[in-house]
């Protein structure tokens, strides 16, 4: 359960983060968790421990610190605003000093910089055709180099794998192209399937609590949910699922932005209740 008090004391983040892993009701070890969010354990180490010159860049570094406080069922934006308030990323706490100029040289500054002006506007009028030339060079190189990108782009889009169609024994065709399977083990027996269309956090438990699956699914990622007896889910943007019973559209889980906890994944909790009629 998330501490509540989090968010009002004056802890860092690392201690947050290393009081909620080994408090509370589901103590865990940071190999475990490493291996749920597929984050190495040196990094959730070096976040715990406020080392974040060890994880390459401070993008990669709020990642993960987003990605393990919802793990924790911590309040991830807290979590973030900290860990950049303790990095120095954040505008307010950042003081920039221009550098002094002294009044007695101001008045030589400003000459200098208009006499280099001057003689630049002077060379680019004798050498304008020079200029011209090398200006329409440097813009056909730019169209050319986004020319070539764009077709790399699209045929890594058309040929990598990185987003392809995919279907399953129950006939299912996703509403866009699937980005990453997940639980592809279960594709041919699963009669439950999640697809993504938003951003999203899908945590999976069993009957025990023990956590099956825990990640973040980005737009288009798939994931086939085991035939657990007793399973529910966890999702943080319930409207950001697509969900699918015996290969037919489901109902959504809730609105997009909503968290619902305690999902029973069984097809008769998840199918659309039929809908009562009377007789004449």
């Amino acid at each position: 359960m998330t501490d509540k008090n989090h968010n009002i004391d004056n802890r860092t983040a690392g201690e947050i983060l290393r009081c909620a892993r080994t408090t509370g009701r589901r103590k865990r070890e940071l190999s475990t968790i490493s291996k749920q969010l597929c984050i190495r354990e040196e990094f959730l180490a070096a976040l715990e421990s406020g080392e974040y010159h060890k994880i390459p860049e401070a993008v990669y570094t709020l990642g993960f610190a987003r990605n393990y406080a919802l793990e924790l069922e911590l309040d991830a934006n807290m979590i973030i605003q900290k860990i950049k308030s303790e990095m120095g990323l954040l505008e307010s706490e950042i003081e920039i000093k221009p550098a002094p100029i002294r009044k007695s040289k101001t008045a030589s500054v400003k000459a200098a910089a208009k006499k280099a002006s001057e003689k630049t506007a002077s060379i680019l009028v004798r050498n304008w055709k020079t200029v011209a030339w090398i200006a329409v060079a440097i813009i056909v190189i730019i169209i050319g180099a986004i020319f070539v990108a764009n077709i790399a782009r699209a045929q890594r889009s058309d040929n990598s794998g990185a987003y392809t169609t995919e279907t399953t024994t129950h006939g299912i065709e996703f509403k866009i192209p699937v980005r990453e399977s997940f639980g592809a083990d279960n594709r041919t027996n699963a009669a439950i399937v999640f697809q993504a269309n938003s951003e999203t956090w899908l945590r999976i438990e069993d009957s025990r609590g023990e956590t099956l699956f825990s990640r973040v699914m980005m737009p288009g990622d798939v994931y086939y949910v085991p035939t657990t007896p007793g399973a529910k889910a966890t999702v943080g943007n319930a409207g950001g699922l697509d969900v699918f019973v015996n290969g037919k559209p489901a109902p959504k889980l809730g609105a997009s932005g909503a968290r619902k906890t305690g999902i029973a994944l069984t097809p008769a909790s998840l199918s659309p209740q039929p809908t009562a009629t009377t007789e004449e």
